[in-house]
């Protein structure tokens, strides 16, 4: 009975060692992947560190998952400052955002995720802030109304968004450093998929990661989602040690493909194909045709297929490719319609 446990203990970490089961990496030094955005990031954190000063407002965008918000707390451990975490849709009014201003010192980093959701009048609370380091508050009403300007410690804004056109162009305009995030390759996927198994005293060989990390769709959060999962498939069903094979066993059973594509993904495109003869066809009407939210297909699904060459976006909707109709493995409709605009 104890070839299970001890086989599950990875000579990267102890028995009794606490497990970050967020796997986040502490320093931009320990970050796989996203070399061009490291490489100016420390830059910055470097400059700022030789001045003495905090750093300057910074935004990250892209697909969800890619390590924004593990981003910002690396950022946070090279200036070795706080970090406040909070996001667009929590702040509802500006006081909201006056408090968390109050409170922060110098060279504190606050965090928004979803910075595009901040509503119009939190904004304009926001702007002084980044700018001038002061927060405009009115005391009283009427006539009798007054401002009062607050100055702030020198402080960073981080902000991070999967859409990008959303944010307002005054908000943009007030990050100093603004950096795309994008899929991983593959290589670099292995490495964090080999890197997490050894956080979390998984017991796997080199084919198995290197099938986790082809399925994750090059996206980091998603390729630790399916590592946890399929280390669940392998202690259930394989003493724990995930091969080849039990890999493939557990992403299979997740109706995970070889691409990467869930069933979400494949839903998206037999609508399109079965539907509506491979397009186009507006977003709506495929969120509709397959009872999901429309953001939730442009956020999270359509990246990943645009990536791959499965989608294409036009003039006129969506249309499935040549390349999508193969991995669905629907013969390819070469109509008006199911040509790319």
């Amino acid at each position: 009975m104890t070839d299970g446990p001890e086989r599950l203990i990875s000579p990267q970490r102890k028995p009794d060692d606490p497990v970050d089961y967020a796997l986040r990496p502490k320093l931009l030094s320990d970050l796989i992947g996203q070399d061009r955005v490291k490489d100016n990031l420390k830059i910055l954190v470097d400059a700022a560190r030789q001045r003495g000063e905090a750093m300057d407002h910074v935004l990250f965008y892209g697909p969800p998952g890619l390590g924004k918000t593990t981003l910002a707390h690396a950022l946070a451990n090279e200036m070795s400052v706080n970090i406040k975490v909070t996001a667009g849709p929590v702040i509802e009014r500006a006081g909201d955002l006056a408090a968390i201003l109050t409170n922060l010192r110098a060279g504190d980093i606050l965090f928004i995720d979803e910075v595009h959701r901040l509503g119009r009048t939190v904004e304009e609370v926001l702007y002084p802030a980044m700018e001038d380091y002061a927060l405009d508050i009115v005391i009283g009403k009427g006539p009798s109304a007054r401002n009062i300007r607050l100055k702030l410690p020198r402080f960073t804004v981080i902000g991070a968004t999967t859409r990008l056109a959303l944010l307002t162009a005054p908000l943009r305009a007030r990050f100093g450093a603004v950096f795309r995030l994008d899929f991983y390759d593959q290589p670099a996927m292995e490495r964090i998929v080999g890197r997490a198994a050894g956080m979390l005293a998984v017991d796997a060989d080199e084919p198995g990661i290197r099938e986790i990390a082809r399925r994750a769709r090059g996206t980091p959060r998603v390729a630790l989602r399916l590592l946890k999962r399929v280390r669940d498939f392998a202690q259930v069903r394989a003493q724990g040690h995930i091969t080849e094979d039990v890999a493939k066993g557990g992403l299979d059973l997740m109706e995970v493909d070889e691409l990467g594509l869930d069933n979400l993904d494949r839903s998206v495109l037999r609508a399109i194909i079965e539907k509506y003869n491979g397009g186009p066809v507006g977003l709506e009407t495929i969120a509709a045709s397959i009872s999901e939210e429309a953001d939730t297909i442009m956020d999270v699904v359509e990246p990943y297929l645009l990536q791959r060459g499965f989608l294409d976006r036009t003039p006129r909707g969506r249309v499935v490719t040549k390349t999508g109709y193969e991995h669905m493995g629907v013969p390819f409709q070469s109509s008006e319609q199911g040509r790319l605009i």
